[in-house]
């Protein structure tokens, strides 16, 4: 298993309650395909640099687990369609 850190940004439209819906269906598909979760550090709802799609805020969400590398690349792949993610970084942490 290697150890990684994700940074998620959640779009605007989704209401700041509803943040916790998105961070858990991340964490639920590392807990099923076998990974560890270590902590999920919510920032809040922060300004862009720049926007993304006519976006000028989102909600910040910093995760760091274990989990195989087959097993990230459908992570990577399952928040690239997910419509409440406008953005998404996953590290590898040495």
């Amino acid at each position: 298993m290697r150890d990684y850190e994700l940074m998620v940004l959640v779009s605007p439209q989704v209401a700041d309650d509803d943040v916790d819906a998105v961070v858990q269906r991340f964490t639920q598909f590392i807990a099923d395909n076998g990974g560890q979760m270590a902590a999920v550090k919510p920032w809040g709802r922060r300004k862009l640099a720049y926007h993304i799609d006519d976006y000028e805020e989102a909600s910040y969400v910093q995760a760091t687990f274990s989990l195989e590398p087959q097993q990230a690349k459908g992570l990577v792949a399952s928040l690239q369609i997910s419509e409440d993610v406008i953005r998404h970084l996953l590290i590898k942490v040495e």
